[in-house]
């Protein structure tokens, strides 16, 4: 019998962990184990500090639901959803990179056509996103399912919103066979992270800055090719270098050019003044 020591309860509990039947639950687990471990020995983590955190984990899990996800936002202000994108997208220097995908996508969104309004009439610049979807050899992708959601002028999206039952600036559009994609809707605006919850609890006592550069949303699915999950952020949009998840690319920013009433990219006319953003995305294969 070897009664626990703190010299050798991480070798006991690693060794525990390491029992479990699938070989990948019993290494990460076992791993999760010597590092949680080393952490508290490293900040010697007291008795008080550790009740703290059992009362910030279970006030996240309390305030989570299907849709708020507060254990997703912690994972993107600690800058950990973001270092799991970057090691398990390395795409190619070409193809277009990915982002977080952030706590506020719903699915189920609404097929729109070439052109439609996933604003629906809601106050705000009128912005149409238009340009390509190709692999990295510059062959179009016809079929590509872009999934596209954002926040509105309050910086809310549809989630956050009570007693909302329709889809509301999300929307899935279609490339057409030449790769072409064409979306309308309305200028994001920057905006901050939920900040009533455990996760603003915690930024609040900090210098971070809990506000998100202007940006829109995709998931692009094609076969053929690896799922796609980025952002486009407006260019010369506030907070583009203090992102408080860490998903600003430079290759992901993008002009808001001003046009003037008239036509529009979807063969269609705007009475008021709107605004163009193109980007055309280039897909990693499988």
């Amino acid at each position: 019998m070897r009664l626990v020591t703190e010299d050798n309860i991480t070798e006991l509990a690693a060794a525990r962990w390491s029992s479990a039947h699938d070989p990948r639950t019993a290494e990460v687990m076992a791993a999760l184990v010597r590092h949680l471990h080393a952490f508290a020995r490293e900040v010697r983590l007291s008795e008080t500090e550790w009740m703290a955190a059992m009362r910030w984990l279970t006030e996240t899990g309390q305030i989570s639901d299907e849709k708020r996800e507060e254990f997703i936002l912690a994972s993107d202000v600690l800058g950990l959803s973001m270092l799991v994108v970057q090691m398990n997208h390395a795409f190619d220097a070409k193809a277009t990179p990915a982002t977080v995908l952030g706590p506020f996508h719903i699915d189920g969104s609404p097929e729109k056509e070439f052109g439609g309004d996933m604003s629906d009439g809601l106050p705000g610049t009128p912005l149409y996103i238009t340009g390509t979807v190709a692999g990295l050899d510059g062959s179009p992708v016809a079929g590509a399912v872009l999934d596209v959601w954002q926040a509105d002028e309050e910086g809310a999206y549809e989630s956050q919103i009570p007693d909302i039952d329709e889809a509301r600036l999300r929307a899935k559009y279609t490339s057409r066979a030449d790769g072409a994609y064409c979306l309308r809707t309305i200028a994001p605006k920057g905006y901050s992270i939920p900040m009533d919850g455990p996760v603003g609890e915690l930024i609040r006592g900090t210098d971070i800055s809990h506000f998100r550069p202007a940006h829109v949303h995709f998931l692009i699915n094609a076969a053929g090719y690896e799922p796609l999950i980025t952002h486009l952020f407006q260019e010369g949009a506030e907070y583009l270098d203090t992102d408080v998840v860490f998903g600003t690319k430079q290759e992901l920013v993008v002009a808001f050019e001003s046009r003037e009433p008239g036509p529009t990219p979807d063969g269609g006319h705007c009475a008021w003044p709107w605004l163009e953003a193109r980007y055309d995305f280039v897909l990693q294969p499988v």
